[in-house]
């Protein structure tokens, strides 16, 4: 019997797992790297800087769409299907289950290409609270203010979903 090919939605599923996952590592990392150096203030600059250069370097180099939205966004506002994701996490979070274990997907046909889309909630820990939080140093929300003038990403608490890591990419590609 032959060898089944392994389904592409499966194995797309799983690189986009891993660039999430890359993705969350190498800002999280860098983010600590900036805390310990500079504090708040130069985390908040790493974060403005280095977030999208992150998602731009690890969107070449997989030929997907990879970005960070929320429904409380800082710079990243949510497409109309993200939002109805984002909608859906809130509600399965209310229903118990925790941020790390969110996740969806599905095959949509944009512009006659069918693409596979995928989101992973952003759990919010204790070290996001410093500028995600409801009691932010006011140089430091002053900073925030001026980096993110329309900024609505305060306001969390542990275990809140932050936002979510939204990939895109043909499926066949």
């Amino acid at each position: 019997m032959p060898a089944q090919a392994a389904d592409p939605v499966d194995q797309k599923l799983q690189e986009y797992r891993q660039a999430a996952q890359t993705f969350g590592k190498t800002l999280k990392g860098e983010l600590q790297a900036a805390m310990k150096q500079g504090g708040p203030m130069a985390a908040v600059s790493v974060c403005n800087q280095r977030a999208p250069e992150i998602a731009a370097r690890l969107s070449e180099e997989t030929g997907f769409t990879l970005r960070r939205t929320s429904l409380k966004p800082r710079a990243t506002p949510p497409s109309d299907w993200e939002r109805a994701v984002l909608e859906d996490f809130e509600a399965r979070r209310a229903d118990g289950e925790p941020p790390k274990s969110i996740e969806w997907h599905e095959v949509a046909t944009v512009d006659g290409e069918e693409r596979l889309r995928y989101m992973k909630a952003i759990g919010t820990q204790e070290v996001c609270l410093t500028c995600h939080g409801s009691n932010i140093d006011p140089a430091l929300e002053a900073k925030i203010k001026k980096l993110y003038p329309e900024d609505q990403a305060t306001g969390f608490e542990k275990g809140d979903i932050r936002g979510a890591f939204s990939i895109t990419a043909p499926l066949g590609g």
